[in-house]
């Protein structure tokens, strides 16, 4: 089982407040040491990383999610165990000249094949469930950023605010940089649900033992 990261896709949502589709028709000329903005436009960014590793609602789920997917392993693993260990057990049976019938035989081998197939399906309902709660987050996250944003940028009136992700902006001046901004704001709305509560609950009960 891959690491369980919140994926949110928030470099696809962009965090663009609003678009301005204009045509350049000029080449502007500028020294290196310049800072130009289209007259009129207004720009900022926030470092995806900072946000994932700073906003609560990110930190909460990613440990969520690592429990399940824990939890699904070790199902997993234990399910795979008992298999085998039933198939081991049908072969020896059969080098053993245990069967005394083929019927018998068949019957054993037709055991061991039901138990692969009923594992392989609740391997992939489990995944698939998982993946379900996993898209469920994304787009909670996601929502969560976006109406804080339109409430953000009802005073600060940004046409565009821009996600930083490794280098997928070649050049970003820090003046523009909003995410502190944005973490503080994310996090004072922010209250964690049931699920968070049970799951912090289940942990600190678990370190008791």
């Amino acid at each position: 089982m891959k690491k369980y990261l919140l994926g949110i896709g928030l470099m696809t949502l962009g965090m663009t407040i609003s678009s301005c589709n204009k045509a350049v028709d000029e080449e502007a000329e500028t020294t290196e040491n310049e800072t130009v903005q289209p007259a009129g436009v207004k720009i900022a960014y926030v470092e995806l990383d900072t946000l994932m590793n700073q906003y609560q609602l990110y930190k909460d789920y990613s440990e969520v999610l690592t429990r399940k997917g824990t939890n699904i392993q070790n199902t997993l693993a234990k399910k795979q165990r008992a298999l085998e260990s039933h198939a081991a057990a049908v072969q020896k049976k059969y080098e053993s000249n245990g069967f005394t019938t083929r019927d018998e035989l068949e019957r054993a081998q037709a055991g061991i094949q039901r138990e692969q197939q009923e594992l392989a399906q609740l391997a992939d309902r489990l995944n698939s469930e998982f993946n379900e709660e996993q898209a469920r987050i994304n787009t909670e996250a996601k929502d969560s950023i976006q109406s804080f944003l339109k409430r953000y940028n009802k005073t600060k009136k940004y046409d565009y605010v821009m996600v930083k992700a490794g280098d997928n902006l070649l050049i970003a001046n820090p003046k523009y940089d909003i995410t502190q901004d944005i973490v503080k704001g994310l996090n004072k709305r922010y209250k964690r649900s049931a699920e968070v509560e049970a799951h912090i609950k289940a942990e600190k009960e678990a370190d008791k033992e």
